[in-house]
């Protein structure tokens, strides 16, 4: 519920029949051809659809384009740190009875409920640790909503795709019976086997085992709202919890749940109108206490057992160093009443002017998941930082899109990135490299697109068709927001 724009597949042709004449024809021929693929960097190639019939085949690749907005162009010197970004990948069990999928129908806030690439989150996870891997990063900054609805088995796969090795990505009883089974008549789910595009066995593929190589390189974590919050916007409540482990997943909504308010929806309101709801029509699943909802707390501990960082206390705020000339803060605005925007707390500018004091000469990079220019008290947090020289980006993720602006009230000042996410097209990661310049400080960045694999192929394909997802509301970015020659 925080990205914008609803999934079902089932419209995405609207805009477009003749790709649909095209893929039904095809059928399983829709996933594009990756065996010419050189590199996952899109310096290297990209994806194109040049022909219009909604199928991605290689292109050439996107070059650097020079930023001067905070300083002139500055011969490079010598490297001080590489790190990756990986965000929003919205793992998710997409057969939980807890995920309300029929809310896409209510449109605004409840819009990104449904995905048709949902499915196959873990493998998507999995080509994207493995694009990074071949990056050999310094440190890679995992900017939050790492999964989907704050659940244990969410959490459980998504760390264990991160570490590598064997992963089993199904729940409840064997096989699928999430929306997308070909038995359902609801036109809102994509359904793979017998929608165009066809692709049969996709949800079999997408609950096999399968084993992910992991990232092989320090990773930090922030957290997001959906690590913490039901759907990243609820707190978890006895009936929510209820649902979750349970065997009854609802159908249809209440005649009045369109009436229902579209901002602060508070638990009171969600457990009595899951009440309604379950009185209603539903379907019945297997029951899994491995879906269990984690309130944040028990969030911010696993991420910070699996990681080996976070330092400690009730919330992620931290910092560390990445090699000598780096000194990157965390920190973390998910506001724990519910929602999904972000909040800086009076504490929080506290440490963070603290955190500044003990950089030493050291750049600093600050991180959280949801920008701070559109949070809550953010713009309290980017005074501070506006008075800091030695700061030079401010990274989230949390939009779904790719945006880099400069920000300059005094002094050098310093860049905003924004990247997008792993959930949505174009479902790639961000390469970030800090270099010493004869003239002062220079970022590097491309976006680095996920390893190749069927399933990840597959999910990118259906991604990009997604009528209401990252390709026409443009979160792939400006060229200026990529590949870019970051100056200051």
């Amino acid at each position: 519920m925080t990205a914008p724009g609803a999934r079902p597949l089932c419209l995405l042709l609207v805009a477009a029949a003749a790709i649909a004449v095209v893929l039904a024809v095809r059928g399983t021929d829709a996933a594009p051809n990756t065996r010419s693929a050189p590199s996952s960097s899109t310096l290297a190639a990209t994806w194109t659809d040049e022909d219009g019939n909604g199928v991605l085949e290689r292109g050439p690749g996107e070059r650097m384009v020079a930023r001067t907005d905070l300083a002139p162009r500055s011969a490079p010197e010598r490297t001080l740190a590489l790190l990756a970004q990986i965000t929003d990948a919205h793992m998710r069990d997409e057969e939980s009875p807890a995920r309300p999928t029929v809310l896409d129908r209510l449109g605004g806030p409840f819009s990104s409920t449904f995905r048709p690439q949902e499915a196959l989150t873990p493998q998507t996870l999995a080509q994207a640790a493995a694009a990074v891997r071949r990056l050999r990063p310094d440190a890679v900054l995992e900017t939050g909503d790492l999964v989907d609805n704050a659940q244990e088995n969410e959490m459980r796969t998504a760390l264990s795709v991160l570490r590598g090795g064997r992963i089993d990505p199904d729940s409840g009883a064997p096989g699928y019976e999430g929306p997308q089974s070909s038995s359902n008549p609801d036109p809102l789910f994509y359904r793979p086997a017998v929608d165009a595009p066809r692709h049969p066995g996709l949800l079999a593929l997408a609950e096999r085992a399968f084993r992910s190589p992991g990232l092989a390189a320090p990773w930090y974590p922030v957290l997001g709202n959906h690590d913490a919050l039901v759907a990243g916007e609820v707190p978890r409540t006895p009936a929510l919890e209820r649902l979750a482990v349970g065997s009854r997943a609802p159908v249809r909504l209440p005649e009045h749940s369109g009436e229902l308010p579209r901002r602060g929806i508070g638990p009171r309101v969600v457990d009595a109108e899951l009440k309604r709801t379950l009185a209603g029509r539903t379907r019945r699943v297997a029951p899994d206490p491995g879906r269990r909802l984690l309130s944040p707390g028990e969030a911010i501990r696993r991420l910070r057992a699996a990681s080996g960082h976070g330092a400690g206390g009730e919330r992620l705020d931290y910092g560390f160093d990445v090699g000598k000339h780096l000194r990157v803060l965390v920190l973390d605005l998910v506001d724990r009443r519910g929602g999904s925007d972000g909040v800086v707390t009076g504490s929080e500018v506290a440490w963070l002017r603290r955190a500044l004091a003990r950089a030493g000469q050291r750049y600093v990079m600050v991180v959280s998941h949801q920008p701070l220019q559109s949070s809550e008290n953010g713009e309290l947090a980017l005074r501070v930082l506006d008075r800091d020289p030695r700061v030079v980006a401010v990274l989230a993720g949390h939009t779904h899109r790719n945006q880099i602006r400069a920000r300059r009230r005094s002094g050098p000042g310093y860049w905003l990135i924004n990247t997008s996410s792993l959930a949505d097209y174009p479902q790639q990661t961000r390469a970030i490299r800090l270099v010493q310049t004869r003239g002062g400080v220079l970022l590097e960045t491309w976006m680095v697109d996920t390893a190749s694999g069927e399933a990840a192929d597959t999910a990118r394909n259906l991604a990009y068709l997604d009528a209401q997802g990252g390709r026409p509301q443009g979160f792939a970015g400006r060229r200026i927001d990529r590949n870019a020659l970051l100056y200051r």
